[in-house]
């Protein structure tokens, strides 16, 4: 009997992995990229004797797939993925591909903004609690590549919308949605009600026994919910009043309640800062106590957790004026928790590629804390006309270096320059990690 061809669309971190996983489990694998596999993933193909292509799709070829793992910047709308689905191929993404090969009980988070850092704290809290997890989704090595070992008792995995499309019949046993705010929308025929339908296919496949976690105070998700019957536990998270069983952040405390679990800590001495941040750890909480973790063990989590790059990362100090590196805020709604955060006039540095903003959101908080603003962007025409009359001062650049010295040329002593770009990177930098490092090396020159 012929082997099942597997056909992997994109050849990054996932689609490797993928590939890797398909070989291990007997398909005949071919791997197609239109563009070119960076040399360690060249490498690894070669090595592992896997055919694949690059600068092209092979149209013919991927056509006679019985099966396609997609790259999540794939859009489903492309004519030829439009084809394979025409003919009845599966298209699926490399999460519901490795799934289905992994003994592991799932944590799934998804979010509009959050994610990363939720699901680092979530890792974070199981391994220093001595569980046996591994960290995948869109962070970290490939899932798919780990599950070949299938070495965890858990996994943690951060999951984007796009993964979401092409997720199916992935059961998770614990979900955390964190907020649903306009983004990508250009991925969703600029219909919002697209983009939340996606981020609720997290939910798809849960049962009783699972755990359903979500900040109750997103409008979107709550009136998702009055529409829909989730069959899992659900725990609600609060920033405004207490909640059992859930979450809630009340007079300087995180409190949490899931079954038997209680758990109460002041976030004075923690190092996650911040009203969204707070969401994050009741979100890491509730997570950790429904995988059985003890109040102390997630208390010593909390406290030594270390954030990744580029999430409100503190980028230095010049005449007591403080630098803030915010890059991965590329929406509007991450603006919002980074200004809300700010505690003293700031001087914001905002701009690149827009996705669809909608800025009104933040005209309150840009009013009441934002005494400059610096647009570092080719075309920053959309924020210069929405915050001329709002803002006392506006410069328009293109160089990052000119952005952070006019930013110190603004600031006063005891004031912040914070970079929260509310938009993508993709019109002067490779990516939200090159500009952070650029805002980094150019505060460190200075």
């Amino acid at each position: 009997m012929d082997r099942q061809k597997l056909v992997i669309l994109g050849g990054g971190e996932s689609g490797v992995g993928a590939a890797l996983l398909g070989k291990a489990k007997g398909y005949d694998v071919f791997l197609s990229d239109r563009g070119g596999l960076k040399e360690q993933y060249r490498a690894e193909m070669e090595a592992n004797q896997i055919d694949f292509e690059e600068g092209t799709h092979t149209e013919e070829r991927v056509l006679e797939a019985t099966l396609v793992v997609k790259s999540p910047g794939i859009p489903g709308t492309v004519p030829l993925v439009q084809k394979l689905k025409a003919q009845g191929t599966p298209v699926i993404s490399e999460i519901e591909f490795a799934a289905r090969y992994t003994r592991a009980r799932l944590v799934g988070i998804t979010g509009s903004n959050g994610k990363t850092t939720t699901t680092l704290l979530i890792y974070h809290l199981l391994k220093t609690a001595g569980l046996n997890v591994g960290l995948a989704g869109n962070i970290g090595d490939s899932f798919a590549k780990q599950v070949i070992n299938d070495i965890f008792d858990w996994f943690v995995l951060e999951i984007s919308s796009f993964q979401l499309d092409d997720m199916f019949d992935t059961r998770l046993n614990v979900a955390v949605l964190l907020n649903i705010t306009p983004d990508h929308l250009d991925r969703y025929n600029y219909e919002f009600q697209q983009y939340v339908d996606s981020k609720f296919r997290i939910v798809q496949n849960m049962q009783s026994d699972d755990d359903f976690i979500y900040f109750d105070g997103n409008e979107p998700i709550k009136r998702e919910l009055a529409k829909r019957s989730i069959p899992a536990r659900h725990l609600p998270i609060s920033l405004e009043r207490a909640l059992s069983p859930g979450g809630y952040f009340q007079n300087g405390e995180l409190v949490a309640q899931n079954g038997d679990h209680a758990f109460t800590l002041p976030v004075a001495d923690l190092p996650l800062k911040g009203p969204h941040n707070a969401i994050n750890m009741l979100s890491a909480i509730l997570a950790a106590q429904s995988v059985g973790v003890s109040a102390d063990a997630i208390a010593q989590g909390l406290r030594t957790f270390q954030n990744a790059s580029h999430r409100l990362e503190p980028a230095g100090q010049i005449n007591g004026v403080s630098f803030i590196n915010d890059s991965k805020a590329t929406n509007v709604d991450s603006v919002f928790y980074a200004l809300a955060s700010m505690t003293t006039p700031t001087v914001w540095i905002a701009g690149g590629q827009d996705k669809g903003n909608d800025y009104s959101q933040i005209d309150a908080l840009v009013s009441e804390r934002v005494k400059g603003l610096i647009c570092l962007g080719v075309d920053n025409q959309k924020l210069v006309a929405h915050f001329t009359g709002r803002v006392p001062q506006i410069f328009e650049t293109q160089s990052m270096t000119e952005a952070v010295q006019k930013g110190l040329e603004w600031a006063a002593p005891g004031e912040v320059v914070l970079l929260s770009p509310a938009c993508a990177s993709f019109d002067l930098f490779r990516n939200y990690e090159d500009r952070g490092e650029q805002f980094k090396q150019a505060v460190k020159a200075l």
